[in-house]
């Protein structure tokens, strides 16, 4: 016999099963032998499939968790966006209230109106957490203030905001935007 004949497994002759009409799935074999320098896998313990099973379970829990929060975000984003809208509301409608008084003769009491309505505004946003910082004389914190221009100030030391421009919404960590100021620069 040539190597090929010996290395090829032998063809097995044996007459097919026969099967009773009560019998209809195959009967159990055992799983074949490991073929050389293979190893034959080892039984699995009861805890080895309960921890299968638990795996299986938590990754299935962890997908459900997953779809339930792609369902739930846009509508937790809708609630937050009509929460902030509703706060907001009381503002427009004194600013209505101004611009109906806008033709009154009386330009001093529309100036403090719409002024009580900023303040109103200022006060919207700070319960929702952006308070509003204008402060001058304080160093210049740069997660704070953007630097619009630098002046020289003789009596104020360097890096002092001396001006606000524009004020800024927000704390540190959490800024809608930096207030825009002026600085005092180095002293050479």
């Amino acid at each position: 016999m040539s190597d090929q004949e010996q290395a090829r497994p032998a063809e097995d002759h044996s007459p097919p099963e026969q099967t009773s009409p009560e019998r209809t799935h195959p009967p159990h074999r055992p799983p074949p032998a490991p073929e050389a320098g293979e190893q034959a896998p080892a039984p699995r313990s009861p805890e080895v499939a309960e921890l299968e099973d638990r795996w299986r379970r938590a990754l299935a829990d962890l997908d459900n968790l997953r779809k339930r929060y792609a369902r739930e975000l846009p509508k937790e984003q809708e609630a937050e966006r009509a929460k902030v809208a509703a706060a907001f509301l009381p503002v427009v409608d004194n600013l209505e209230l101004a611009l109906a008084h806008a033709g009154a003769d009386d330009h001093g009491a529309i100036v403090s109106g719409v002024r009580a309505v900023r303040d109103q505004a200022v006060e919207v946003l700070r319960s929702l957490g952006y308070p509003r910082h204008e402060e001058t004389g304080v160093p210049f914190r740069p997660e704070q203030h953007e630097v619009v221009s630098v002046v020289d100030e003789p009596n104020t030391a360097a890096g002092t905001v001396v001006q606000v421009l524009r004020p800024g919404y927000g704390e540190h960590g959490r800024q809608l935007r930096p207030a825009a100021v002026t600085v005092t620069r180095r002293q050479d």
